[in-house]
């Protein structure tokens, strides 16, 4: 059964309602699918907070020969203790993600296996690093989730809370932008820069924002709060707040539709306002 956006379900305390989530849905993963209980109890089961099991599943993911799962696991513990609302944050992720995607049913899932919600947390990681001084374990961090989610987001890049990244594959974020709270992107997105300056040259997405597959958005410019991106679009000017932008180049031809497009996730309005 799917649970509702407030993640009420069997066994959830007023506590850390989103761990007693992922650990709800742990079980009933062991409990349906027996062949899975030693990756369910390693990852989830044997741990007793939301931010020690966080750190192992995704230095499990992220091993490599060059640097073990225990080195990174240790480098996210002393991510979480100079930056303790990455679990705040991580938390929200889970939450937007349990909310908006209709194929996801158990936060055990989101956390086991999901590659989008993997990659926010990596960066998540590498840019409390990155921002301590640790610049080349950041580095190290960006290139393995590359190489394992197909994700690429440069260290320095600001990321905010309650976000959704569907699907993941070829998602690319550059090292001046940051993306408000709220916002919801799907696989193929671009938030790259125009020439090769080192100033702000990066996107700069506001809060509420839905971004459609394989939409670039280019320059140091404003996506106002719960804009709307078509799948495909070139974004190449600012776009103003609570509209939708579609095209190539990209051109408001229309409202958002709706308050809050990221939640909705309403990518069919966008072709109903340019088809008329």
């Amino acid at each position: 059964m799917r649970m509702s956006t407030n993640l009420k379900t069997a066994g959830v305390t007023a506590m850390d309602p989103v761990w007693d989530a992922v650990v709800s849905g742990a079980r009933q993963i062991v409990a349906t699918e027996p062949a899975l209980t030693n990756l369910v109890y390693s990852n989830i089961l044997n741990h007793d907070t939301f931010e020690d099991a966080l750190a192992h599943r995704l230095a499990e993911r992220l091993d490599h020969p060059d640097v073990s799962a225990d080195l990174i696991r240790q480098a996210f513990r002393d991510a979480l203790a100079s930056r303790p609302e990455i679990g705040i944050e991580s938390r929200a992720d889970l939450a937007a993600t349990l909310e908006r995607d209709p194929a996801l049913h158990k936060a055990g899932d989101c956390f086991l296996y999901f590659k989008g919600y993997h990659a926010i947390q990596t960066h998540r990681f590498a840019h409390a690093l990155w921002t301590s001084g640790r610049k080349d374990f950041a580095l190290y961090l960006q290139s393995r989730s590359s190489a394992v989610f197909q994700v690429d987001i440069n260290p320095a890049a600001r990321i905010g809370k309650g976000i959704m990244l569907d699907h993941a594959t070829g998602f690319v974020v550059g090292e001046t932008a940051t993306i408000g709270d709220n916002v919801s992107i799907l696989q193929g997105v671009t938030l790259g820069g125009t020439g090769k300056s080192e100033e702000d040259r990066h996107p700069k997405i506001g809060n509420g924002v839905l971004i459609g597959a394989h939409a670039v958005v280019l320059g140091n410019i404003r996506v106002g709060d719960c804009a709307r991106i078509g799948a495909g679009s070139v974004v190449v000017k600012e776009v103003p707040p609570r509209v939708t932008v579609a095209g190539v180049p990209a051109r408001v031809i229309g409202e958002a539709g709706t308050p809050h497009p990221a939640s909705v996730m309403d990518q069919l309005g966008v072709v109903k306002d340019i088809t008329g």
